[in-house]
């Protein structure tokens, strides 16, 4: 009965087409994580002020579905590896893409993982950090195991601007990332990249999810932070590309704490990433999303992981 209220409840709130409210899964799902309920509705995607990438701008209508608040944190892949076993892509291969500063280029770093991101000498991640070293084949199978998915890339923009004011951490072309009273409203870098982060926001890495606060959906670390995995293949935005099922990388949205304000910008709600689903960087995390008509996964055992 419980459970068909909890239901009945989320339903309502998608109907009435407002965003904002929360629910845990239910308290028989293992996995520690709460919702937001993004209602249907329609959104622009894309800037035509942008770079080519992200135009022409278009319009999308959104089915209602539900998303992670935050992105999945290091605490909560640490409880599924834990239960599962899982071994990540950057294990299996030995190695895993840092940033290196000196050479202000990426370089692969043997032994970094998600336990520790910079490498094998570096520290441990921090529990309540984004998770981080994960390739798309990794996220994939995260959320798979609790009976929900990655977002589409278009999802995730429809989620993004919702509330969409410059206190919403929604950032277009131009805007530097701060909020009307000159606070920092996302975790990007600061000074001169890739050579110095002075840390002006009061970190020179990923910080801890909700550190800057939440948009007026109620979803935090929309902008910056880590770059987040989609389900969508990158292809450019023209009617014809979008009818296509497939591509060689997949589709990384909302910016990460190497973005800076005055080269890629990557914070912008349209600015999109992409990899080859078996990357795994120390920018680069993801959270799920699941879908309203399809609620019983949530409140179900948990899928068995295939590997």
């Amino acid at each position: 009965m419980m459970r068909t209220r909890l239901v009945a409840a989320l339903l309502a709130v998608v109907a009435a087409g407002c965003a904002g409210p929360t629910v845990r899964y239910p308290a028989t799902h293992e996995r520690d994580a709460v919702l937001i309920v993004i209602p249907a509705g329609e959104t622009q995607i894309g800037d035509n002020a942008a770079p080519p990438d992200e135009r022409p701008a278009f319009r999308y209508r959104a089915a209602a579905f539900l998303m992670d608040r935050t992105p999945v944190t290091v605490a909560q892949f640490r409880a599924f590896v834990e239960e599962t076993g899982y071994v990540t892509d950057a294990e299996r291969f030995g190695s895993a893409g840092v940033l290196d500063y000196a050479q202000g280029a990426w370089i692969a770093v043997p032994g970094a993982d998600w336990r520790h991101p910079t490498g094998p000498d570096g520290p441990l991640s921090a529990s309540s950090h984004p998770v981080t070293q994960v390739s798309w084949r990794d996220a994939d199978i995260f959320c798979r195991a609790y009976g929900a998915r990655l977002p589409t890339e278009l999802e995730w923009e429809r989620a993004a601007r919702l509330g969409q004011t410059r206190d919403g951490h929604v950032f277009s072309v131009g805007d530097p990332p701060v909020d009307r009273a000159g606070h920092f409203a996302a975790n990007v870098w600061q000074g001169l990249f890739p050579l110095l982060d002075t840390g002006e926001d009061g970190y020179r890495g990923t910080s801890s999810v909700g550190a800057f606060g939440a948009a007026p959906s109620g979803l935090t670390d929309m902008a910056g932070n880590v770059w987040e995995w989609t389900d969508s293949w990158y292809v450019p935005y023209s009617a014809l590309s979008r009818l296509l099922s497939g591509g060689g990388e997949r589709v990384r949205r909302g910016g990460s704490f190497l973005c800076d304000p005055t080269f890629c910008q990557g914070y912008r709600v349209t600015a999109r990433g992409h990899s080859t689903p078996d990357t795994s960087l120390i920018n680069v995390g993801f959270r799920c999303v699941a879908d309203t008509d399809h609620l019983s996964p949530l409140a179900g055992r948990r899928a068995q992981v295939r590997t």
